[in-house]
């Protein structure tokens, strides 16, 4: 049996339904971090020349006032025998640390949180997609 009544119901809890889900992802959208985005290369050459570039070469295999990041991802850490490695981080590549994306990842977020005692005079960038946008620069850069 049709019933007016129960129809208009229907519709009205359908569009409620509809807005509910429309809200919770803008919610998804704005408010939660941001996964699974493609990283930027060009934007994490800029970071890179910011911010890293007066201690790190990547074109080339020179070291400046750091060792050169020239085909760092999946280096052993501490394994460029021309350059002066900190106590700390020599004995973190001895125990195995290797340049993967995870470890760089962990080591720009704060170089002192994983390798406590690096000479590294850099604090860490602030945000993961800064973070994801010099490791895609690095990996582009071998």
């Amino acid at each position: 049996m049709y019933s007016p009544l129960l129809s208009m119901y229907q519709s009205r809890c359908a569009a409620r339904a509809a807005g509910l889900v429309a809200a919770g992802m803008l919610v998804a959208a704005f408010c939660l971090p941001a996964q699974g985005l493609a990283a930027d290369p060009e934007a994490g050459r800029r970071t890179f020349q910011s911010s890293c570039a007066s201690c790190h070469a990547v074109a080339s295999a020179s070291n400046g006032f750091g060792p050169h990041l020239k085909g760092v991802l999946g280096r052993p850490a501490a394994s460029l025998p021309d350059y002066a490695y900190s106590p700390a981080l020599a004995d973190a590549g001895e125990k195995g640390l290797v340049w993967d994306e995870q470890a760089l990842s962990e080591f720009l977020s704060s170089p002192s949180s994983k390798v406590p005692g690096t000479k590294m005079r850099f604090f860490g960038f602030w945000t993961q997609s800064s973070i994801d946008d010099v490791i895609a620069y690095l990996r582009n850069n071998p």
